[in-house]
């Protein structure tokens, strides 16, 4: 009886972690509508603004009135990784493909021998990171408290390396972030925000028929102005794109929780009721053998 007691007790414990699964889908399922919504909206401006400091970069003569933000600063020595993860587990595997991802990228900057520098953004990618790569951890930019990314939450995160490359405590800074495909995928990606990263192949796209522009001012003082903004867009487009693949992963994860708890329900229940049938089977035998000896 002790072992059905047992069994009772533990499919009890499996049926409410289930509710709390299938609650978390649930939840999952109803962010992951708005964050979609989000990341699509976000992305025709945040590629047209590439497409315009990729046109502006290929009509400048290359002089030294180039904005650092595009050029550099002639050095490539230290380089600063801004890793973009949840502040929350129970994602499947969001947060450890983008620690992975960012450890990748950590090793093949060390197998040519730059400085490297971590700025996390988000807890799960300092915790994951605080054993191997503790001493290369900045700083951590908590984001607990802010329920739906806004451009504002990107804005101070920008700033803040505006600053630093201002300090030269850097020269070349990259993002990692997930890039949302699909509910079922979501790819880790590596942005190179400082200096600029300009696709040649974009620049002067025939979008509009092929039209010439000319700008005024000069190239040089439009990117002066628009390589600042590009950084906080692309900031808070990653920030969008992390949060509808950690709900696209999360809901996938509690899915997958959800139907496995049931599978274990099952096979808790087909045991308990073996157990017990034997049990009442041999207090049968036991009554029977009592009488008949009798």
């Amino acid at each position: 009886m002790a072992n059905l007691k047992a069994l009772r007790n533990r499919i009890a414990s499996v049926k409410s972690t289930q509710k709390i699964t299938k609650a978390m889908n649930m939840v999952a399922a109803a962010k992951l509508r708005r964050a979609q919504e989000a990341v699509i909206a976000s992305r025709p401006y945040a590629e047209r603004m590439e497409r315009v400091i990729s046109t502006l970069a290929a009509g400048m003569s290359g002089g030294d009135d180039t904005p650092a933000l595009l050029a550099g600063k002639g050095a490539d020595q230290r380089h600063l990784i801004v890793l973009a993860t949840a502040e929350r587990g129970l994602c499947g595997a969001f947060n450890t493909n983008l620690v992975k991802r960012t450890r990748l990228l950590v090793e093949e900057l060390r197998g040519q021998g730059k400085e490297i520098q971590i700025l996390c953004v988000g807890r799960k990618g300092r915790d994951a990171l605080r054993r191997g790569y503790g001493g290369l951890i900045r700083e951590t930019i908590e984001l607990t408290g802010v329920k739906s990314v806004a451009f504002a939450n990107a804005q101070p995160i920008a700033q803040k390396l505006l600053a630093m490359y201002d300090n030269d405590e850097f020269d070349v800074c990259h993002l990692v972030f997930s890039e949302f495909k699909s509910v079922l995928a979501q790819e880790p990606k590596v942005l190179r925000l400082i200096p600029a990263q300009v696709d040649d192949s974009k620049a002067g796209e025939p979008e509009t028929g092929g039209a010439i522009y000319t700008y005024e001012p000069d190239e040089e003082s439009i990117l002066q102005d628009l390589l600042p903004r590009n950084i906080a867009v692309q900031i808070f487009r990653a920030l969008l794109e992390n949060a509808a693949s950690e709900q696209g992963a999360r809901m996938t994860a509690m899915d997958n929780a959800t139907r496995n708890a049931g599978d274990m329900i099952d096979r808790l229940t087909l045991k308990y009721n073996r157990e017990r049938q034997a049990a009442i089977t041999k207090e049968l035998i036991e009554i029977i053998s009592g009488a008949e000896a009798v």
